[in-house]
């Protein structure tokens, strides 16, 4: 290590977790100008803050001292936003005081209030919280702070932006006046200033964010989208980097939950975290992101702050920040410890002018340019293939055996194919992305022709073909034949043929090129399938699906013709019907008619068969009233 700790049981917990340098906010808090004063610290989210005041309110805690005497009264009192951070903390500070036999306690919300309580009454050395929990255990007399000697305020930014000031304030008056206070904070605004200033004496203060604004290791892309792209520019983007870890940024609750049910079926594995989960959810989607089974988290600002993943290595604004603040902390979540990140930005045309302001009041040098297409995609999936950990393994005595079986009964140049065939089938497929300087990427002719195809107005409409029953999206026409298929979902259940295409392509094994027309009517959709690949399709979608309950079945006898059935009975207008009409048309004399009594005509029967009834239950009506 090249560095010298004056506390040795935390310079053996750092040496054991293989530290050879400190960063620098690690180094200007151990300053000796720094020692023993209260500190208000700007540093980016990420670089190391939590091991930082860990070393700095050393001294206090530990004096010259090696190990801690019996835990009684809290020494120290860290207070995070959120019960992430919190809990993260908690971990952080565990393994850096384990040697000098440190007791931690955590107390979050959401967790159980009793457990908390009887581990405060056993005795704790440093105890780490969320401030509403904390208030709740000094108002109840839980929470002895009378022997505090630091307390330490992290992300302090954040917890003005989520209400928490009058929290700050309760606890910074109920500890003692000769304590040592720490405010740490990414951003510095001048509610920050102002409470530093009331509680704080002397600070010693400490910018380390850099003039350059955002991090060092985080390339920063503004990504020029057309207005209706966002969602395939966020499948393109996760796609291109194949990062084992992306968070995806939305502004509204709703807004996660259309983008991550977008993901699902197009194959990505993807959580959600919005203030609607409770703990456990949360919990469980973190952990998912931790352990591998997920690899994509789309979230609000509010429910991301505080967490910390491993492996991520991208972030996707699919909508602007609100504030320069609200980017880096976004950006934040990338390029930790020493890795590299990417933080992406999606803009659309509309949104153009706010971005470049927004990055240039957050001092980002950002590198502007298009959404990758899929032809960029497809050859990186062929260098990633080739660089595969598979073809690295050790082969063993059965794998010989079987490769030589399927080279007995096929050529290596079908087995290659097959094995690139099951190598795409796991990766979801790329989407076609509009050139944002096109616009829409329709002709004028194209732009005036409205849902069913007819033509703009003042063309002849005579030879415009009759719609049939349903929405048909604009797919191409199969040249070499088609078959038919039906999936037992509509426009009911909200079926859109955008997020149909890739649960189709998914569920039977196809290319986006196999797929044709695709008609979502009430109740069903009916989708066409090349002629080549009908028959494995047909094979495919037999299997059960566990993402979603959707029924995939051939269509016999082709697709459905039937028009669009009219209302039980339609209000004609007063007057006579013109002759030889079929429509509720008539004649310009008997338009103002208004002495004959409005009559409803009555679709798909005749209205003598009507009549009987309607004059009998008309009857009944009348003679009650006379009676």
């Amino acid at each position: 290590m090249t560095f010298l700790i004056a506390s040795p049981p935390l310079a053996r917990a750092l040496a054991e977790r293989n530290f050879d340098r400190l960063t620098q906010v690690q180094t200007a808090v151990l300053a000796d100008d720094a020692a023993g004063r209260d500190l208000l610290v700007s540093a980016q989210t990420g670089s190391g803050k939590t091991v930082a005041y860990g070393l700095a309110i050393a001294t206090n805690l530990l004096d010259a001292a090696e190990r801690f005497e019996r835990a009684a009264a809290p020494l120290a009192l860290i207070v995070a936003p959120t019960r992430e951070l919190a809990l993260q903390v908690h971990r952080e500070l565990s393994w850096l005081y384990q040697h000098a036999g440190a007791r931690v306690v955590s107390c979050v919300g959401g967790m159980d209030p009793r457990r908390e309580q009887r581990e405060l009454a056993a005795g704790a050395h440093i105890v780490v919280g969320t401030p509403g929990r904390l208030c709740d255990h000094l108002r109840r007399g839980r929470l002895d702070v009378s022997e505090l000697k630091a307390i330490v305020l992290d992300e302090a930014d954040e917890m003005l932006d989520l209400g928490f000031r009058e929290d700050m304030e309760f606890i910074l008056k109920a500890t003692p006046d000769d304590r040592r206070t720490l405010l740490f904070s990414a951003t510095l605004p001048r509610g920050i200033v102002a409470l530093a200033k009331a509680y704080q004496q002397a600070a010693f203060r400490v910018e380390v964010a850099g003039d350059e604004g955002g991090h060092a290791d985080i390339e920063y892309r503004a990504v020029r989208i057309a207005a209706g792209d966002v969602e395939h520019a966020v499948v393109n983007t996760l796609r291109f980097y194949e990062s084992p870890g992306a968070l995806v940024f939305c502004n509204t609750r709703d807004a996660v939950r259309h983008l991550q049910a977008t993901l699902l079926e197009r194959g990505f594995s993807v959580v959600a975290l919005s203030g609607e989960l409770t703990q456990n959810e949360r919990t469980m989607a973190l952990q998912a992101l931790r352990d591998g089974r997920a690899r994509v988290c789309v979230a609000t600002d509010v429910a991301a702050r505080g967490i910390d993943l491993p492996n991520l290595d991208l972030v996707i604004h699919a909508d602007i920040p609100n504030d320069p603040e609200v980017m880096q902390h976004r950006s934040g979540r990338t390029g930790r410890a020493g890795r590299k990140g990417v933080s992406v930005l999606l803009v659309p045309p509309a949104r153009r002018r706010r971005a470049e302001v927004l990055l240039n009041l957050a001092g980002i040098d950002a590198a502007w340019g298009t959404a990758p297409q899929p032809d960029e995609i497809r050859r990186l999936d062929q260098e990633r293939m080739l660089k595969d950990a598979l073809f690295s393994e050790e082969t063993t005595a059965e794998d010989l055996m079987l490769a030589q079986a399927l080279l007995a009964e096929r050529s290596a140049e079908d087995i290659a194919a097959a094995l690139a065939r099951l190598y795409r089938a796991r990766l979801p497929s790329p989407e076609d992305i509009l050139d944002p300087a096109q616009g829409s990427g329709r002709s004028r002719e194209d732009r005036g022709r409205d849902r069913e195809g007819r033509p703009p107005r003042g063309e002849d409409r005579s030879a415009a073909p009759r719609p049939r029953k349903g929405k048909s999206s604009p797919r191409h026409v199969m040249s070499d034949g088609s078959v038919w298929f039906r999936a037992s979902i509509g426009s009911r259940k909200n079926a859109e043929a955008r997020w149909l295409l890739p649960m189709i392509c998914r569920r039977g094994g196809i290319e986006k090129s196999d797929i044709g027309a695709i008609r979502i009517m009430d109740t069903t959709t009916e989708f066409e399938i090349s002629a080549r690949a009908a028959e494995s399709f047909a094979v495919k979608i037999r299997r059960p699906d566990k993402e979603d309950n959707i029924r995939l079945e051939a269509l016999e006898g082709g697709p459905s013709r039937e028009e669009v059935r009219e209302p039980a009975w339609t209000p004609k207008p007063h007057g006579k019907r013109t002759e030889g009409s079929d429509r509720a048309g008539f004649d310009k004399k008997a338009r103002y008619d208004t002495k004959k009594p409005h009559k409803p005509a009555y679709a798909g029967k005749p209205l003598r068969e009507n009549a009987a009834p309607a004059k009998a239950a008309f009857g009944k009506k009348k003679k009650k009233f006379r009676t």
